[in-house]
């Protein structure tokens, strides 16, 4: 059985993208495209894995992150914060709120596998 992901982005280009990518490596993909519609999956289903924006309208990626961590189901669940931010406070701000790792858009395809590999082995 194939790991499954989540993907959470406000830009269906992104989700596009990284679903492709991760599909290709053999993994299952599913994809929200915000917060509030990521947390919604999240609290129905256990992922192996979830990469979420950091920057989004309504629930942002720091928000759906701690979200994540107080969920009993996904609570142990790598998080990849997926941005174009590069800023030291913003990575350390991930970090605090639970964040496995960061990657920074536009990302390399085979970074962003290796990554995912990684962090659900």
């Amino acid at each position: 059985m194939p790991k499954s992901v989540l993907t959470v982005d406000d830009s269906k280009t992104i989700r596009d993208m990284v679903g492709f990518t991760l599909k290709g490596a053999g993994y299952e993909v599913a994809e929200a495209s915000d917060g509030t519609a990521g947390l919604a999956l999240i609290s129905q289903r256990k992922f192996d894995c979830i990469i979420t924006d950091l920057n989004m309208p309504g629930l942002d990626g720091l928000a759906l992150t701690r979200a994540i961590r107080a969920s009993a189901l996904n609570r142990a669940t790598p998080v990849l914060l997926l941005t174009t931010e590069a800023d030291p406070a913003k990575k350390t701000a991930g970090r605090e709120a639970g964040a496995t790792g960061w990657l920074v858009k536009p990302f390399n395809p085979e970074k962003l596998v290796e990554t995912v590999r990684k962090v659900c082995p």
